[in-house]
């Protein structure tokens, strides 16, 4: 069966547009709650929490009536983490746990996510059985049965305690100036907390949310609002967040910027050091830098690569019992705190780093020398196939054997728009540009 309501990471579309509609909302949750009460015994939960999307109140009503009509109880969580639905959905003991967020997109377009009763996202399997039940009549409860829906205060607090549970057991953030930008999004009240409470002096900026400036000019994927922040008030470090706060950009006080990589470069060898990196490996995706890859060799660490996609990456970290992954844009996973990307995690960790050894942030977010890299979007006509053309394959391997030893080739059809990215990394700068001319000019040829 193929999906068509769920894509890589839930289902996501424009507000009040199908699939982001009240009607589907409230019958993808009739179906899910469906699927996860299979019997009928009393006691079954979903926790649902939200980012501050204005479209987010429309959602979070249709669900919650979908859940009870087929007995779910309701637990309604407010503006929280994505990664704090993870937590709370197994803290709980809930059956399902819902994230309404769009994570990083604009304020029109909004999402839902669903986590099983272990606070990690549901499997592909899941998913296609929940759209058999979408697409199919959904049994209601009785009426006797209808669920109970109620909202608590205390999601926050829970959330706030166990981020600073993650920072070193007697360590403080005192005497550091930290900027914190939360994009207007679901950490606007966390994360502030947070670093108060471990001691830090807080600047904190993207914390109005009025239900249309998330991600708006603030935020991990618009970071200059931060920089401009650091170097204006003096700050030794900025942290972005995104709108659900489940990746971060950091910032040093010089105001350049650390992507993921880096930041997982960092954890990976502190961990490896004080032997808490399980397996001796970090797990990250094919866009991790080539620089990335050589430099944990270097300190003895494997790289793990998979599909990209942060549940590609939990899989794989589950699968082969690894506790350290993530993105090059910055969703960094790390299973002995939380169960999905979490921005907040991420920078107490770099925080750490800076407490611990003394050294500035410019210091500590420059590990590995990245190794140049371009990156050409190729787009192909509709019904066409650039990638299985003679023409195109001979090119690509034409590249793979020039680049052997020297650099990488990655070739990627997307998978929300009809383009082909092409991507090369090598050391020699006019190898790298004439493979990437070749190779995406054989791709246009063909499209």
């Amino acid at each position: 069966m193929t999906r068509h309501l769920f894509g890589t990471d839930g289902v996501r579309g424009t507000a009040n547009t199908y699939p982001m509609t009240a009607e589907t909302a409230l019958r993808l949750a009739a179906a899910a709650g469906r699927f996860f009460r299979r019997d009928a015994s009393p006691g079954h939960r979903v926790v649902i929490g939200k980012d501050t999307r204005r479209s987010g109140y429309m959602i979070e009503n249709a669900l919650t009536a979908g859940f009870l009509s087929t007995g779910m109880d309701v637990v309604l969580l407010g503006p929280v983490p994505t990664p704090a639905v993870g937590m709370l959905t197994h803290s709980m003991r809930a059956d399902v746990g819902v994230m309404v967020t769009a994570s990083h997109n604009p304020h029109h377009d909004n999402g839902i996510k669903f986590f099983g009763p272990d606070g990690y996202k549901l499997s592909d399997a899941a998913e296609m059985e929940i759209e058999a039940l979408f697409a199919g009549d959904v049994d209601l409860c009785l009426p006797e049965n209808i669920g109970r829906a109620n909202r608590i205060e205390s999601a926050i607090g829970r959330y706030v305690e166990a981020a600073k549970a993650t920072f070193p057991t007697g360590k403080r953030l005192d005497g550091l100036k930290v900027v914190i930008d939360c994009a207007n999004g679901a950490a606007y009240r966390t994360a502030p907390e947070v670093l108060w409470e471990l001691g830090a002096e807080v600047i904190a900026i993207g914390v109005q949310p009025n239900g249309y400036n998330i991600n708006k000019g603030v935020g991990s994927t618009a970071p200059q609002a931060a920089v401009d922040a650091v170097l204006q008030h003096g700050a030794d470090i900025g942290i972005c967040l995104d709108g659900d706060a489940d990746r971060i950009a950091i910032i040093d006080e010089k105001g350049h910027i650390a992507d993921g990589d880096q930041l997982m470069g960092l954890i990976a060898a502190r961990w490896a050091k004080s032997g808490e990196l399980r397996g001796g490996a970090l797990v990250a995706t094919v866009m991790s830098n080539l620089g990335l890859e050589r430099w944990l060799g270097g300190q003895g660490i494997d790289l793990h690569r998979t599909d990209v996609g942060d549940r590609y990456v939990v899989d794989a970290m589950r699968q082969g019992g690894f506790n350290l992954g993530g993105e090059q844009s910055g969703h960094i996973v790390m299973s002995d705190y939380a169960t999905t990307g979490d921005g907040l995690l991420a920078g107490l960790q770099f925080l750490a780093a800076m407490v611990e050894t003394g050294r500035r942030a410019s210091e500590l977010s420059n590990v590995f020398s990245p190794c140049p890299q371009v990156l050409k979007n190729v787009r192909f006509s509709e019904g066409m196939a650039p990638l299985e053309v003679a023409s195109v394959q001979s090119a690509i391997q034409d590249a793979e054997a020039s680049l052997l030893g020297k650099g990488r080739l990655l070739i990627r059809k997307s998978g929300t728009e009809p383009l082909i990215r092409v991507m090369v990394e090598a050391e020699d700068e006019t190898l790298l540009n004439e493979v990437a001319e070749t190779v995406s000019q054989a791709v246009k040829d063909a499209a």
